[in-house]
């Protein structure tokens, strides 16, 4: 199966995005390499989903919030190119989470995302380098924001 096929077998219900409250572009190309801005998490009608990690939200919990947030990355990267077989691989996710000060499981937080993209472009392609980190606190409050990097396919 086709990335684009791969995507569209998820059973999972889709987030709705809805507008940005900053002034930038949601992916940008520059060569081969798309730079996609921090994504955030929705839910089904379109709101954020808040919450702060280890204070009320649970690692597992958070974990299904960064695949959220994968898909909304993904969506950001259909309605730029019109579809995912146009990318070729993921190069590098940068994954923030709003955590408590003790918190220490941002990896496993973070694998939300990363096993959503493995499960696009498998192994090799579908898993870049990463970074994983704790911050005192993310826009409006989510629990995760989530930046990534991929190169485009070139075409003959």
């Amino acid at each position: 199966m086709t990335p684009q096929q791969k995507f569209e077998s998820l059973t999972e219900q889709m987030p709705v995005t809805s507008g940005s409250k900053g002034i930038y572009k949601s992916c940008i190309t520059a060569g081969t390499l798309v730079y996609t801005s921090g994504h955030v998490p929705f839910d089904q009608h379109g709101n954020r989903i808040k919450g702060r990690v280890g204070a009320g939200m649970e690692t597992l919990e958070a974990k299904m919030v960064a695949r959220n947030v994968g898909l909304c990355i993904l969506q950001s990267l259909i309605n730029t190119y019109g579809s995912l077989n146009r990318i070729k691989r993921v190069i590098k996710i940068l994954g923030m989470v709003n955590a408590t000060p003790d918190f220490a499981q941002h990896p496993i937080v973070i694998n939300g995302c990363s096993e959503l993209f493995r499960e696009i472009w498998g192994d090799d392609l579908g898993v870049g380098t990463r970074s994983a980190v704790g911050m005192g606190s993310l826009p409006d409050n989510v629990p995760v924001e989530i930046e990534a990097i991929f190169e485009l396919e070139t075409e003959a």
